[in-house]
């Protein structure tokens, strides 16, 4: 019986610290700003870039290495966005300028 809640409990450990690595930082598009500002990602890690707003969102970067275009983003949807290159990304809505937010990728 010990031998058995010892297993257990290695096993709930293990699944959560699986867990805790594979989270993804998630930017909330809602009023048509994003829930940050700036935030940092180590260069491969990924966030995941959901509309809860009401209205359709094209969220976009330019910037060298991390170059993407998720297209129109529907309410309710969400695109995960890997950063390939370490470095300071830009990133706007092409629909609603003024959406605005910075990622710094560190190696």
């Amino acid at each position: 019986m010990y031998r058995a809640r010892t297993i257990l409990a290695l096993a709930v450990l293990a699944g959560l610290s699986t867990g805790a690595l594979a989270a993804t930082q998630v930017i909330h598009q809602q009023g048509r700003v994003f829930s940050s500002e700036s935030v940092t990602v180590k260069k491969g890690d990924a966030l995941t870039f959901l509309n809860d707003d009401t209205i359709p969102h094209n969220i976009m970067s330019t910037s060298k290495g991390n170059e993407f275009n998720l297209g129109s983003q529907a309410p309710g949807s969400s695109t995960d966005v890997a950063f390939k290159e370490a470095g300071d990304v830009a990133v706007i809505c092409a629909i609603h300028p003024r959406m605005k937010m910075a990622v710094k990728v560190v190696d």
